[in-house]
């Protein structure tokens, strides 16, 4: 009995191991037999994952995709874009129906465990807000006891909005709705006193009002949010591609290599550049990808400096600061391992 025990132990574990590596491979296996890359994003964030009035998706979150898109096929456009709410996210990346989600996320221990996510690199820092109408004269969160604020449901936020209340012996009413504009309507409406959310979620539902400027988000950052590309758990190949997709947008600039000037640094002297740019070869046969697979992602996506500016920089209308997204060399947590 005992023999049979172990037999069946064996055979079990065995099983377990053949399926793992049958599932390491599974989704860049399909990835490139379906020849693009499906990432579930924010169904209309601006700034980080929305569609212009072409339909075409821009964004922050969408350029993380774009970048997998160049680094897997050589190509940013072989990608297709799946809109999902914070109820859907976990469904659709669990399910298939999504490869990987490039949306806004906070990288989590419950959701590292029991949801099964493997988390990339975080590609950007943010904390919990609260916006509220100028007219409306509060200029700090605690003066919100007893107010109404409106929710997302099943996020981080729910739970961080209940917890800095008790903690400061505050009452309020939450207003708790599925979706983000559905949200943001409610706010406008009256329906409750501050809308409460990630500081950037914040700033881009504020660019939707008709007068932006009569909306304030209050200073204080009551959570830590961590945003981050998430794949499922027992897919080590193509959790590599992805943590290395992040990464790689990250070193470029570390580098100082650009989308103008990449085709310029293919000269450069400096070893590290060399093997970014896949001239001295070796990392991406690591992740089974063409050698050139950095050197496309910057050609056709930029760096992660460019691609914060371009979308959430002080030039557009989140009129976002670096900050902690900032080089971990300028004051900021952005650092990458290095590409070698």
């Amino acid at each position: 009995m005992k023999l049979n025990n172990r037999l069946i132990a064996s055979l079990a574990l065995l099983a377990t191991v053949m399926w793992l590596g049958s599932a390491q491979a599974s989704t860049i296996d399909e990835i490139k037999k379906r020849g693009h890359v499906k990432c579930g994003v924010s169904a209309g964030l601006p700034g980080f994952s929305a569609p212009d009035s072409k339909g075409n998706w821009q964004g922050l979150d969408v350029d993380v995709c774009r970048a997998l898109g160049a680094a897997i096929f050589g190509d940013a456009k072989k990608v297709k874009f799946v809109g999902l709410s914070a109820q859907q996210r976990f469904t659709a990346l669990q399910s298939g129906e999504v490869d990987v989600l490039t949306r806004n996320t906070t990288h989590t221990l419950s959701r590292d465990t029991s949801v099964g996510l493997n988390f990339a690199p975080t590609n950007y820092y943010d904390g919990q807000g609260f916006m509220v109408k100028k007219k409306s004269k509060i200029t700090s969160a605690k003066q919100l006891s007893g107010a109404a604020i409106c929710v997302q449901q099943g996020t981080t936020t729910e739970r961080n909005l209940a917890d800095y209340f008790r903690q400061n012996k505050m009452k309020m009413k939450p207003i708790v709705m599925e979706g983000n504009d559905e949200l943001f309507k409610a706010f406008l409406a009256g329906r409750c006193d501050a809308l409460t959310t990630d500081a950037s979620g914040l700033a881009a539902e504020r660019t939707k009002a008709k007068n932006p400027n009569e909306l304030v988000i209050l200073p204080e950052v009551i959570s830590k949010e961590p945003l981050a590309a998430a794949v499922r758990h027992g897919d080590d190949a193509f959790f590599d591609i992805v943590k290395w997709t992040v990464y790689a947008l990250i070193s470029a600039e570390e580098l100082g290599i650009t989308s103008k000037n990449v085709d310029q640094k293919i000269k450069s002297y400096n070893p590290d550049v060399l093997r970014f740019l896949g001239k001295v070869p070796g990392n991406g046969k690591a992740l089974g990808l063409d050698e050139k697979w950095a050197y496309s992602i910057v050609k056709q996506v930029g760096n992660y400096g460019e691609s914060f500016e371009k979308h959430v920089g002080k030039k557009t209308a989140l009129r976002l600061d670096r900050g902690l997204n900032a080089l971990w060399t300028d004051g900021g947590l952005m650092y990458s391992p290095p590409l070698k």
